[in-house]
């Protein structure tokens, strides 16, 4: 009988304590001051699902200030940017008649925008990758590579060796990895490199329970930088599959080379992730060799990270979309938006731009892909027009404007790229560019299928309520 009431007893108190506990991480949620959209989505996480919700908040909620990410100090140093003194000197300056989105991007990420720059554009993986081994192959003072993921298949083994001859021609080699990106690599893949005396560092380590508030800040860019004068950046990693796609389709894909004085914005970038992992702020001017006209291509590299006080790229877009005045193409894999970026997007739209924005059909990931298409209804409301590719996998992250503005990079069209994961993109401004991507858009839409309301809006009442059940989440993936 006792040991009844015991158990009674045990049981009301491990209620309380649990309810408790739920109340008070609400409480903290609210306290927080984040964005109200994702406020009421972890609270109805936490209390339709309190103990998934809880483990999901542990792991992923909890907002981590810069000064948890990256020390004070550190951060200080950081802002000042390697080298900066002397990219000022060469960077453009006759900014008076110039894209006013240049202008902002310089104010809020000083991102120096620089002249006479060389450009090349690959939309498949087999192209990029054979241009970056090839420069890699030629590479004499150092070689920086930095990859959300970097697998341990056929590609990746390629590079890698690769990267261990030259290292053994005496070649200083830095590679960046995202720990989370390549959670399921076997660390003695690039064990290898480092007995090669290649400088191997993953971004911001997850381990249990000290790191686990970090597992929500990914640093999603993908940049690679030759002996300082040769850069490339855009939406494709080290993995077999970019190349090969899915048995359903192709894997469709956006890189460029940069060559020319905007290779300094995409080595400032590096040096800046390599200090935060391994503290070693480098600066030597063999880093920012001195380069001659290249092209006609101006370009800025802007990055964009959630230990900054601002959202640089998704304001950077909102900006963009409101001086749009005849066209702004979009693609990007998944459309998980904020709200500042739907307003943005239909305004434009009402005000009669041409605003199209095209998704994969099919994506890699059955539930952000289903939040994706929750999206649509209220755009197309509005006027914007939505296309479905086709052809297989679009992954390509690409914005072009009124002949004027493009830009190739690793922002999607989501909350984690634009609040969550660190992200580099490099700006274009002038006809050359944006009329060759431009092309790119309009080449890939033959591939596309131009959804209508009416269409639309004969899926299933099953679809219909998946898509609206993962959009309350939308804030979450």
């Amino acid at each position: 009988m006792n040991m009844i009431i015991l158990n009674e007893v045990f049981l009301d108190l491990f209620d309380i304590l649990y309810i408790a506990v739920i109340l008070t991480t609400i409480f903290v949620v609210i306290l927080d001051n984040r964005n109200p959209v994702k406020t009421m989505a972890w609270i109805l996480v936490l209390f339709f699902l309190p103990l998934i919700g809880l483990v999901f908040y542990f792991f992923f909620g909890r907002s981590t200030r810069k000064e948890r990410l990256i020390s004070k100090k550190g951060y200080s140093r950081l802002s000042k940017r390697p080298m900066a003194a002397y990219q000022a000197q060469v960077a453009y300056r006759d900014l008076e008649e110039k894209n006013t989105l240049l202008t902002f991007f310089l104010r809020i990420n000083k991102a120096l925008p620089f002249d006479g720059n060389q450009v090349d554009i690959y939309t498949d993986a087999y192209s990029m990758l054979q241009s970056l081994m090839h420069e890699i192959s030629l590479a004499k003072h150092h070689i920086h590579l930095q990859f959300y993921i970097f697998e341990n298949d056929s590609v990746g083994r390629l590079l890698r060796d690769l990267l261990i001859d030259k290292a053994r021609e005496g070649v200083k080699i830095r590679l960046l990895y995202d720990d989370v990106g390549c959670w399921k690599v076997d660390p003695m893949f690039f064990d290898k490199m480092l007995c090669e005396g290649i400088e191997v560092q993953s971004f911001l380590k997850v381990r249990f329970p000290r790191f686990t508030s970090k597992v929500n800040y990914r640093n999603h860019r993908k940049i690679a930088v030759i002996d300082g004068k040769v850069g490339f950046i855009g939406g494709m990693n080290i993995a077999e599959r970019y190349l090969r796609g899915f048995s359903w389709g192709v894997w469709r894909d956006t890189h460029v080379r940069i060559r020319g004085k905007a290779v300094y914005g995409l080595q400032t970038s590096f040096l800046t992730d390599w200090y935060v992992v391994d503290r070693m702020l480098l600066t030597s001017a063999d880093y920012f060799p001195k380069m001659e006209w290249q092209g006609n291509v101006m370009a800025q590299i802007v990055t964009s990270d959630p230990v900054g006080g601002w959202h640089d790229i998704m304001q950077g877009l909102v900006k963009a979309l409101c001086c749009a005045k005849r066209y702004f193409y979009i693609e990007t894999p998944y459309l998980l938006p904020t709200e500042e970026v739907i307003i943005a997007l239909q305004t434009a739209a009402l005000a009669g731009v041409d605003v199209r924005i095209m998704l994969p059909k099919r994506a890699d990931t059955f539930i952000i892909h289903k939040g994706s298409l929750s999206y649509l209804d209220e755009l197309m409301q509005a006027g914007v027009k939505v296309y479905l590719y086709r052809k297989g996998f679009l992954h390509s992250k690409l914005w072009v404007s009124d002949d004027e503005l493009s830009t190739v990079g690793s922002t999607n069209m989501d909350f984690r790229s634009f609040e969550h994961n660190f992200e580099a993109n490099a700006f274009f401004y002038g006809k050359e560019m944006a009329l060759r991507l431009r092309e790119v858009f309009l080449s890939d839409q033959r591939h596309c299928l131009l959804l209508s309301r009416k269409l639309w809006s004969k899926r299933s009442w099953k679809n219909k309520v998946i898509e609206s059940i993962v959009r309350l989440l939308a804030p979450l993936l």
